[in-house]
């Protein structure tokens, strides 16, 4: 009785773990303040309300315990709606959406850091370096196997050495993913 008691805890310890490894998404402002105190690359998801894959993406991808654990280990992790109201400051700049129209439904104006970004589609995930500038954006939904690729490309610096575009498809022919389905 007193074993069959232990892996009961055991097993609702193991649950409440995996439970507690959702992605704590802030802004970039936080984000940006976090890194003074503690480097880290951003991983941020420039989403919109509309959009399907964006919607896919955070329940298959972003609710899998390995992304959702790399995530958070190693990534200040930013959501960003790419056609929301929220200002932005960044570096000596301030980025708004001044055509956003509150009483629409569906699309509205891209917000202007969206632009700035250079974002083409939705969703985007777009990363920084440590010191806040853009790496690079991964455009399009991921499953968790195909995302992994990218954060840790980007978190072990990899990416730095590829010279052609021959050297990242080399890279991802020899990628062998860990993360689960």
């Amino acid at each position: 009785m007193k074993r069959l008691f232990y892996c009961a805890a055991l097993f609702l310890f193991g649950f409440s773990q995996i439970k507690a490894q959702n992605i704590e998404w802030m802004t970039l402002a936080q984000a940006m303040e976090a890194q003074k105190k503690e480097p880290k690359k951003i991983f941020m998801d420039v989403y919109t309300d509309w959009c399907g894959p964006c919607k896919l993406l955070d329940k298959k991808t972003f609710q899998n315990p390995d992304v959702s654990r790399y995530i958070s280990e190693h990534y200040y992790a930013v959501k960003f709606n790419a056609e929301g109201q929220e200002e932005i400051k960044f570096f000596d700049q301030t980025f708004t959406n001044p055509k956003f129209d509150p009483n629409r439904k569906g699309r509205n104006a891209t917000h202007e850091f969206t632009q700035f970004l250079g974002v083409k589609g939705y969703p985007t995930m777009v990363f920084f370096s440590e010191n806040g500038d853009p790496i690079m954006p991964v455009v399009g939904y991921q499953k968790p196997q195909q995302l992994e690729l990218f954060l840790k490309m980007i978190k072990q610096g990899d990416y730095q050495v590829f010279s052609k575009p021959e050297d990242f498809e080399n890279y991802r022919k020899t990628f062998r993913p860990r993360f689960r389905g």
